[in-house]
C-alpha cells in the first residue's frame, strides 16, 4: 500500500512539474536562458530555498529523475551556484533517507523499492565492512541507484560518520557529471538565446 501511495505521489510529481514546464515555457520564461535567470531572480532566495528543498525531498520521493534536477538547478542559477544547490539538497536529501530507515529499519526498504532490488543488493551486505567498501565506490557513480543506497546504508551496521563521510566526499563528482554533462547535451540539443 505504502509503494502505490509513493509511486502515485511520484507520478502527481512529475506531472505537475512537467505541467509548470509548459506553462514556464507558453509563458515566455523558458525561452532562453537569460529570461529563465530573470524570472528564478524574481522570488530572491525564495529559489534557491525551494530548490533545495525540492532536491532534498527528491532523494526519499522521486518526483523527477536526479539527472533532470541537477540540470534544472544548473539551468536555472548558473553552473557554480547550481552545482552548489544540487549538491546541498542532494546530501541533505540523502542524509534524511539514512535517518529514515536507520529509525524504520529494514520494513520501510520493502515499502518503497521492488523486493527484486532489494535482492540484488542484499549480498553485498553479507560480508562485515564490504557494504561501506561498495558505497564508497558506487557513490562516485552517476549511473548507481544511490537513493537506495542511502536507505540501504541506514538498514545496515555502517557508522553515521561513515555514511555521511561517503556521501559529503562521493556526491560531488556524481552531481558534476549530471549537472555539467547534461546541461551541455541540453543546451546542443536547444539552442538557447
Amino acid at each position: 500500500m505504502t509503494r502505490k501511495i509513493i509511486n502515485i505521489l511520484s507520478i502527481a510529481g512529475l506531472v505537475a512539474s512537467l505541467g509548470y514546464g509548459i506553462y514556464l515555457w507558453k509563458s515566455g520564461v523558458l525561452t532562453s536562458l537569460s529570461s529563465l535567470h530573470t524570472y528564478v531572480a524574481g522570488y530572491g532566495s525564495w529559489s534557491a530555498l525551494f530548490f533545495l528543498a525540492f532536491q532534498a525531498i527528491q532523494v526519499v520521493l522521486p518526483v523527477l529523475p536526479g539527472g533532470l534536477g541537477c540540470l534544472v538547478g544548473v539551468l536555472a542559477f548558473g553552473v557554480w551556484k547550481g552545482f552548489v544547490f544540487n549538491y546541498i539538497g542532494i546530501v541533505v536529501g540523502s542524509l534524511a533517507a539514512f535517518a529514515l530507515s536507520r529509525y524504520y529499519g529494514r520494513p520501510l526498504l520493502y515499502r518503497f523499492f521492488n523486493t527484486s532490488l532489494i535482492e540484488k543488493y542484499d549480498r553485498w551486505m553479507e560480508k562485515k565492512g564490504r557494504f561501506a567498501r561498495w558505497l564508497a565506490v558506487l557513490i562516485f557513480f552517476p549511473v548507481a541507484p544511490d537513493d537506495y543506497f542511502c536507505f540501504l546504508a541506514g538498514t545496515t551496521t555502517i557508522s553515521w560518520r561513515s555514511f555521511t563521510t561517503i556521501i559529503v566526499l562521493g556526491k560531488p563528482f556524481s552531481i558534476a557529471l549530471y549537472s555539467l554533462g547534461l546541461t551541455t547535451l541540453f543546451t546542443h540539443l536547444i539552442p538557447w538565446n
